[in-house]
């Protein structure tokens, strides 16, 4: 959930209304937010670099809040949006309505043409122009603020979208949206007086605190993409930094905004939410201009869309799905509080309600965001609370409740119960355990993984047992461990192309390896279970059966059959799995799934 930092008494000016701090929170907790801290900016720079940081010299003492606001508000992103956002709210102002024009002349005569060679990094380009603007030193600081709350939501750290915003006064169109070699890209970057080229700017920037973050999007790519005007200018090198030539500065009256992005729906709420949060500093409030996306001859687009679309819901679960006693079968009541949410309503009768939806509100894609939109501004704390009409009885799971039976005779063994994390490396899953590659393994796999200890869900808890021992090898022998956690294994067949299967894995390290140690647990948990030792051929009982592991040592490994399945394995651990999870001594292993006895 992100967190903006408002300075209080100019919230408190753009609201035209003083609150005390336990007034502001209820009015945050009303619309949905939260007032998370009261501070100061020193306060804060004390808090991240401690108490003996030079950074607290000249920082202001002024009161800040900090709210936490949900994470698909990207209009609440700033003090604009919050303020606007807050007054519709309180009945204060009425929804704008936000519109795309074209030029005085009667058309769009600025246009960027995007050449092919993008297709191949950052193929989507989208842009707008904010005419007439004034900018205060807060009004600016909120539009660089802004941008950066937008790169590290929805444009995921720019991989997605990457927002260049440039003084239009200072650039000749039309512009070009071109990739090229990076050697052969040549500009000034913001704030810098030398010209670099992008080569160079990958090495300046190598160990920059924020920018370096950004490179590799791009690095190891032939080409990079670029922005030029008419006369060559570079606008901007995204989604790493943008040209110094065209910067905002407080005298800016004429803004262009570009957004380059692999996901093009993405750059349009981008584009939109920026484009309506600040043309209200325009001279023609809440207006932006039209600029011309040209990818070909017979393909062009106009942005920005700002597109309102209307959807219509039914009173009855309005009212039945939130629980709105006084407000049912009164659906201009209904309406009146979807308005109060930015929503324009009408309510024509019958079960329909009609609701406009604004470009500020791109989180709104369903019929259940209106209906939660109800229950925002009715007040949860105004739904009156009743019982069930139903008799209920909770129990647990039983997958469950095997499992927390299954623990105590576990340990009554002597075995110490470990939990170890459900994400792991993928060497953990493939090599180190014997396996050629990863590609043998039906893991599902993390999009952007944050360290390398956590590149996929485990498909085995072996791996997670032997670190633990590996880290507890100073302990004296024996060391027997076991956990009951859930794998993750892809499924075609499954909803989401995954499914969770609950196992029992337990390992057994000791001056020799000890089989019948772990065959001896597996033989007392079927005894718990009542599944008789069987190999008769009506599926009935378990028994073991030799195979091949690349996991185990040759001919010390055995298959888990119970009613005619494989369930697991059982057997001693290859030396060199050991020695690649770093364990000294020799280990036996057991590790089956418990599903099939629920």
């Amino acid at each position: 959930m992100p967190t903006i930092n408002v300075k209080r008494d100019l919230l408190f000016k753009s609201l035209g209304k003083v609150y005390t701090d336990e007034e502001f929170q209820k009015v945050c907790f009303e619309f949905g937010l939260e007032l998370d801290e009261v501070t100061t900016e020193k306060q804060m720079i004390t808090k991240e670099q401690g108490e003996d940081c030079q950074l607290t010299q000249g920082a202001s003492e002024e009161i800040i809040y900090r709210i936490d606001i949900p994470a698909n508000r990207y209009d609440l992103l700033c003090l604009e949006g919050l303020v606007l956002g807050l007054q519709i709210f309180q009945g204060r102002l009425q929804p704008p309505n936000f519109m795309a024009i074209k030029n005085e002349s009667g058309f769009s005569p600025t246009h960027f043409t995007v050449t092919k060679n993008v297709n191949s990094i950052r193929p989507f380009v989208v842009a707008a122009i904010l005419r007439n603007m004034y900018f205060t030193q807060d009004s600016y600081n909120s539009f660089i603020d802004l941008q950066d709350k937008l790169h590290q939501n929805i444009c995921r750290k720019r991989s997605l979208v990457a927002i260049g915003t440039h003084d239009y006064d200072t650039l000749e169109g039309p512009f070009t949206y071109d990739a090229k070699p990076p050697s052969e890209i040549k500009f000034v970057p913001l704030n810098q007086n030398k010209e670099f080229t992008a080569e160079e700017l990958m090495t300046f920037y190598g160990s920059h605190a924020q920018l370096k973050q950004y490179l590799p999007i791009i690095k190891d790519s032939p080409v990079y993409p670029v922005i030029t005007d008419s006369k060559g200018v570079v606008l901007s090198l995204p989604p790493i930094i943008n040209g110094d030539h065209s910067k905002i500065t407080l005298n800016t009256k004429n803004v262009l905004i570009e957004c380059t992005a692999t996901d093009l729906t993405k750059a349009t709420i981008v584009l939109d939410t920026i484009v309506c949060m600040f043309s209200q500093y325009c001279k023609d409030k809440y207006k932006a201009e039209t600029v011309q996306i040209k990818y070909s001859k017979s393909k062009s687009f106009v942005y920005p869309e700002l597109r309102y679309r209307n959807e219509k819901v039914s009173l009855k679960k309005a009212n039945g799905l939130v629980g709105i006693k006084g407000f049912r079968q009164n659906g201009a009541d209904i309406a009146k509080l979807l308005s109060k949410m930015s929503l324009k309503s009408e309510f024509s009768g019958g079960d329909e309600i009609k609701v406009t939806i604004p470009p500020t509100r791109h989180d709104v894609m369903h019929a259940c965001d209106i209906y939660e939109d109800v229950a925002i501004a009715y007040g949860y704390n105004n739904i009156e609370r009743t019982l069930p009409k139903t008799n209920t009885i909770g129990e647990q799971l039983p997958l469950n409740k095997l499992s927390d039976l299954l623990r105590y005779p576990i340990a009554e063994a002597g075995f110490t119960e470990a939990l170890t994390f459900t994400l792991c490396a993928r060497d953990d899953i493939s090599t180190k355990l014997g396996l050629a590659s990863i590609k043998d393994v039906p893991a599902v796999h993390i999009s952007n993984p944050k360290t390398l200890e956590f590149q996929v869900c485990r498909t085995t808890l072996l791996p997670g047992i032997l670190k633990t021992l590996s880290a507890n090898k100073k302990l004296p022998l024996p060391i027997k461990l076991f956990e009951i956690s859930d794998v993750v294994l892809k499924d075609s067949n499954a909803e989401v192309g995954a499914r969770n299967e609950r196992r029992i894995c337990a390992v057994n390290c000791n001056k020799n390896a000890g089989f019948e140690i772990v065959h001896g647990l597996l033989d007392r948990i079927m005894l718990l279970l009542e599944v008789p030792w069987s190999q008769k051929k009506d599926n009935t009982g378990y028994y073991l059966k030799a195979t091949n592991d690349p996991a185990y040592f040759p001919g010390r490994c055995a298959e888990i059959i119970y009613n005619g399945s494989s369930i697991g394995k059982v057997g001693v651990l290859h030396p060199e799995v050991l020695i690649k999870f770093e364990v000294n001594n020799p280990c036996s292993a057991l590790e089956f799934s418990i599903e099939p006895f629920v």
